[in-house]
């Protein structure tokens, strides 16, 4: 497989600054969606690297430092559970993921998005861009960013569990697991919750 067929791609078309995307988070019940940017130099050999769902969080967070290190540019971003609540989470997710492409130091000229959508009720990528399917598996620097991105939110929960140990988000990170909806349904919801993911309580 071609770790870097897309980023090929877009130089072909003479795109200069090309970055991946991705976001971690769009499922849980609890916390912010992440969502990471990164530009690499075309070719840059990360050994290791893949898809973060296919990594140890052992490895994953081996390979954080490597990827911030050896990237051009890169930028974590996110939008909490209020703001989830408020719009809808592929609003939030759009609006992560264009908030980590502002945050870069180099200003990409074209990025590639892991999934298939681009916009929401209320956000959208702003900047020149191609949705790749499995986008986190098939390109080299959205893989990057979903590594990034999984990290820095699995971070966050943590320091979570610590304000609000009796939810055992370092568990969980906030996902709908057995053990977190009975902790759900003893203590009802923390200030970190998403109400509209809280329906079947």
């Amino acid at each position: 497989m071609d770790f870097w067929q897309y980023e090929r791609e877009a130089l072909e078309e003479g795109r200069a600054l090309i970055c991946g995307c991705d976001e971690a988070g769009a499922g849980p019940l609890a916390g912010p969606v992440y969502a990471a940017a990164v530009i690499l130099t075309f070719g840059e050999d990360i050994p290791g690297l893949d898809d973060s769902k296919k990594l140890t969080e052992k490895r994953r967070e081996e390979l954080f430092p490597v990827i911030q290190e050896r990237a051009l540019a890169w930028s974590v971003a996110w939008v909490d559970a209020a703001e989830i609540d408020e719009t809808d989470i592929l609003s939030a997710r759009m609006r992560a993921m264009q908030l980590a492409i502002d945050g870069l130091s180099q200003r990409p000229d074209f990025a590639l998005i892991d999934g298939n959508r681009d916009r929401g009720r209320s956000a959208a990528i702003a900047v020149p861009h191609r949705c790749v399917v499995k986008g986190d598996s098939l390109s080299a620097s959205i893989a990057a960013a979903s590594v990034l991105a999984k990290v820095s939110r699995d971070r966050h929960m943590v320091e979570m569990a610590e304000r609000y140990p009796e939810y055992r988000f370092d568990k969980h990170k906030g996902y709908g697991t057995k053990l977190h909806y009975e902790l759900l349904r003893t203590y009802g919801p923390s200030p970190i919750h998403r109400r509209t993911f809280l329906k079947n309580l």
